[in-house]
């Protein structure tokens, strides 16, 4: 299909954040958008906002017209996530309309653009937001399909002001979705062991992952976390590549330190220094995460003042090192992180800024296969807590699994006070602790407490 030739778009499952993005930018570029989801959220709230039509109910009838009458005009955008027993997903099948998946649709619209593609098993979703911050502080036309809710634009769909401005992707290895792109620029912040259930072992990960640096257009560019590079470029290195982190790279973090709960740096590769950066979206991560930022962004020809503006005003993604309460008395912070490396990072960080606190996790597990397939490095990285909160295992897609519970998770952990809390108790076992540094961290529906946490401790 050519975009041009599309005037009507139908999502199954418009309500993901991924999918939600692509909407918003068909909305945007004058098409007729409309979209089926399972459940109302925030989210398909702001999309009906916006006047896209959605709806919660699995009927065919439940289609608008405008779709069901301009087949040849038309694209169904899925996820995944779709159950094959879905009855609206059978009857668009049977009719005979154009459907593609998510990640392929990205690959059309960005096939005719300069493209800077964010992957990693963590970590990318902090740096496309980053990188786009940086480019529009600097007066670089982009746009952002991202896989999280700026804080500093509001959405997960940053627009464009151009028609050839450069496209900056979350690129999501889960289902070797990323291989559908090719870009210019390329960064990958992390290939850690994750997805198992449908990779497997970590080699076809890697080996996935190989495949998408190999997808990079012969005069780009890929900037990759010092030791990734090296498990994943083949043995030709045809691909121009520069490695980032903390030190021993080829860009690094100089005279790194913590002044306020922000982290300042010197960014320093063997040509360039830039002095002074100001990070105030604190975490060790993300000091390596603005480093990859940076590097894309003078690629495309940033200057340092506008490099350091940008950097200091950048205010995150919503559920990433999220403050929710910061006082005296109180520091809540709200995380998504849910593999055993996103946690260990995010644990030493909020460690190093308040070495003096009693450090409280209120961990939700997502899915029983990652819960079983790396339970020993979780109760290793919840160690790191003083306390902890486990609530019971996210399935999200799966069934249940036998043995797996949290309850193996917690006798690993060695914290000073440990317990399982059911949701429906959750509040008053917090409230009972009395936390100095609380943090809720987890990829399910843990964010559905924030608020209730939040009106509860304030």
């Amino acid at each position: 299909m050519k975009l041009r030739d599309i005037h009507n778009v139908y999502f199954l499952g418009i309500g993901g954040i991924g999918m939600s993005a692509l909407a918003r930018w068909f909305k945007h570029n004058g098409k007729a958008v409309s979209g089926y989801d399972k459940t109302p959220t925030a989210l398909t709230n702001q999309l009906e906002g916006e006047g896209i039509a959605v709806h919660f109910e699995d009927d065919p009838a439940q289609i608008s017209d405008k779709i069901k009458g301009s087949k040849e005009y038309a694209l169904v955008i899925y996820t995944p996530a779709i159950p094959k027993d879905h009855k609206e997903w059978a009857w668009l099948k049977a009719e005979g309309f154009n459907i593609m998946k998510r990640s392929q649709v990205l690959g059309l619209i960005t096939e005719s653009m300069i493209s800077v593609a964010v992957a990693g098993t963590h970590g990318k979703t902090t740096t496309s937001s980053m990188i786009v911050h940086l480019m529009k502080t600097a007066g670089i036309d982009c746009t952002g399909f991202l896989g999280g809710i700026s804080t500093n634009y509001g959405t997960n769909m940053v627009m464009n002001e151009e028609t050839n401005s450069i496209a900056v992707i979350e690129a999501d290895e889960f289902d070797r979705s990323f291989l559908t792109l090719r870009p210019d620029v390329a960064v990958v912040t992390s290939i850690d062991a994750d997805h198992l259930d449908i990779y497997g072992d970590k080699d076809a990960l890697k080996e996935s992952f190989a495949l998408f640096v190999s997808k990079i257009e012969k005069k780009g560019k890929l900037f990759a976390k010092q030791g990734v590079g090296s498990q994943i470029l083949g043995d030709e290195n045809r691909i121009h590549h520069s490695s980032y982190a903390l030190e021993s790279a080829d860009i690094t973090a100089e005279n790194l330190r913590i002044e306020e709960a922000a982290f300042v740096f010197d960014y320093k590769t063997s040509k360039k220094t830039i002095t002074g950066i100001r990070l105030n979206v604190p975490g060790f991560h993300n000091v390596e995460n603005a480093l990859a930022a940076i590097s894309v962004t003078k690629y495309f020809g940033a200057d340092d003042d506008s490099i350091r503006e940008g950097v200091s005003t950048y205010k995150g993604v919503k559920r990433r090192f999220e403050y929710i309460i910061k006082s005296e008395s109180l520091v809540y912070i709200d995380d998504y992180a849910h593999h055993p490396v996103e946690i260990e990072s995010l644990l030493k960080s909020v460690r190093a800024l308040y070495p003096n606190k009693r450090i409280t996790a209120v961990f939700q597990p997502h899915l029983f296969s990652r819960t079983r397939d790396f339970a020993p490095e979780f109760s290793e990285s919840l160690s790191l807590a003083d306390e902890v909160i486990l609530l019971d295992i996210y399935p999200a897609r799966e069934q249940p699994i036998e043995g797996v519970t949290s309850e193996m998770l917690l006798d690993k952990v060695t914290a000073e006070r440990k317990t399982v809390c059911a949701k429906e108790a959750l509040l008053e076992q917090i409230k009972a602790w009395q936390p100095e540094v609380l943090l809720t961290i987890g990829a399910g529906d843990i964010d559905k407490f924030v608020e209730p946490i939040k009106t509860e401790l304030s």
